[in-house]
């Protein structure tokens, strides 16, 4: 239950984080400290790539997954950590040395304007769906705790995010993440040794989950037959299967090299061994958030079911057992847990970091989306036009920023009750897909193919992925996106500029 206590401690957390992202803000005088910054240690750097890599689904989704799949949820901080090390070790460089400001610039120096166009479009259509899966967790928080219809909470979700991004943009992003990164890193320990002291260890979680399946009804209900059947789904590391899993890591990786928004991080650097340094530092942390976040959800699994669950136990006319809770669903895992087994002051500032780690995420995916529509299809669409400017970069990305929030809250009304997970895992695959090949050879393989080929790479390797899932072929389908592109690349004449 919300208590006085929950609710000082949440908004004392997200005003601390506001206070520190206006007053960074204060430093931005130009467009270029607004987007990439520039000037940033190493701790800037990690603490910007935080703001946005530890978003809804790196918190209450891994939560959620471990509730129905154990371990296999660490997943998604492990390739998020794995894309943060590829990105320092191998692109941290040629990027920086590029002398663009945005990925797809570099993509068009090699290519081609209507490459970085067609790429502009496929890019921003990712982002734009994390932005919404963002806003549908952090409205979803808002809602629970606060009992906001669901459109209210989205419009307040949206607010916040503006503020923490529109007077800072990436310092206000680093400086507000290295607060988080604070906040987030201790509360995630402090939960996750509050999960193991309760539960006597990793062996009482495991035992808890084997009597709470000792219902028939309720391991029917979840697909399970035997104790073989639940410690294979609750401790094994590819539950869903090696290709589902090892391709949603695959997606993570990939997609945080390719998305603008971890590379304005890189930029930010002060130097290129300050910003590899920050990257490295961020890929360290992010793991030991998804366990804790992992052990919540598989804690919650021997102690809670969900009310879909209840209904087939009561039809079965079994009872609820003595001890065991009821939440709505299973997104509910990691607030549930806050609420019920911590204490009231902590889990107020467990909340409070939780929320503005959705938050933060939102604002740095916004802000790498507005810098796209600015620098990658605006100038664009000026030069066809052969129009001027009638306000400053600055003004036009703030005003972009403001248009993809406002979308975003009328889309994520429209599909409220879509599965945040799958919107992730959607969005980082496709950025992947569109881009990956494309700006690789571009930094590392110039002169070598065609450009017409990568122009029509981005789409196929797009409608491949997207049919791939339409279709539920087996494993991952960014599989299917990436050797679409590849293919198209390859079995292509030499290089012709468009």
């Amino acid at each position: 239950m919300l208590t006085a206590a929950h609710i000082i401690g949440i908004i004392l957390t997200v005003g601390l984080l506001l206070a520190v992202s206006i007053l960074s803000g204060r430093q931005v005088k130009d467009a270029r400290s607004f987007t990439t910054g520039g000037t940033s240690g190493s701790w800037m750097v990690c603490g910007a790539m935080m703001g946005t890599l530890m978003g809804g689904q790196s918190t209450v989704g891994t939560a959620q997954l471990a509730f129905s799949f154990g371990i296999s949820a660490w997943w998604f901080t492990i390739g998020a950590a794995l894309g943060g090390m590829l990105l320092a070790v191998l692109y941290a460089g040629p990027i920086r040395r590029s002398g663009c400001s945005t990925l797809l610039q570099i993509v068009a120096r090699e290519y081609g304007r209507k490459a970085e166009t067609v790429g502009s479009l496929l890019f921003l259509i990712g982002i734009f769906i994390s932005i919404v899966a963002q806003v549908l967790s952090s409205s979803a928080m808002i809602g629970s705790l606060f009992r906001l219809p669901m459109l209210w909470a989205a419009i307040i979700a949206a607010t916040l995010v503006m503020l923490l991004v529109l007077f800072g943009g990436i310092k206000s992003a680093g400086a507000g993440g290295i607060v988080k990164l604070i906040l987030l890193y201790s509360c995630s320990m402090v939960a996750g040794g509050v999960v193991l002291h309760i539960a006597g260890g990793l062996g009482g979680i495991y035992h808890d989950i084997e009597t709470a399946y000792a219902s028939t009804t309720l391991a029917e209900f979840n697909g399970l037959t035997d104790i073989e059947s639940i410690h294979h789904r609750y401790g094994n590391l590819v539950a869903r299967g090696p290709l589902k899993d090892l391709g949603g890591c695959l997606s993570l990786m990939l997609g945080v090299v390719t998305t603008q928004t971890y590379a304005q991080c890189i930029w930010s650097g002060a130097t290129t061994q300050k910003a590899r340094r920050g990257a490295l530092l961020c890929s360290f942390f992010i793991p030991f958030i998804g366990a804790a976040c992992t052990l919540i959800g598989m804690y919650m699994r021997g102690h809670y079911v969900t009310a879909p669950e209840l209904a087939a136990l009561q039809a079965a006319g079994e009872s609820l057992p003595a001890g065991v809770g009821v939440i709505d669903n299973s997104a509910q895992a990691f607030p549930a847990f806050v609420l019920g087994h911590m204490p009231a002051w902590l889990g107020g500032i467990v909340l409070g970091a939780l929320l503005i780690n959705i938050l933060g995420c939102a604002s740095g995916l916004s802000l790498g989306a507005a810098t796209i529509v600015v620098r990658d299809i605006t100038e664009n669409l000026r030069r066809y036009f052969s129009r001027q400017a009638r306000l400053s970069v600055l003004a036009e990305t703030r005003l972009s920023i403001v248009a993809i929030l406002a979308i975003a809250v009328i889309v994520a009304n429209l599909f409220n009750g879509a599965f945040i997970n799958d919107l992730g895992f959607l969005s980082l695959g496709l950025r992947a897909v569109a881009l990956l090949f494309p700006l690789s050879f571009a930094l590392w393989l110039p002169g070598r193919f065609n450009a017409r080929a990568v122009l029509l790479s981005m789409p196929v390797g797009t409608a491949a992925m997207l049919l791939g899932k339409a279709l539920a072929l087996p494993g991952d389908p960014v599989y299917y996106g990436l050797a679409a592109s590849l293919m198209v690349i390859l079995f292509s004449p030499r290089r012709k500029v468009l």
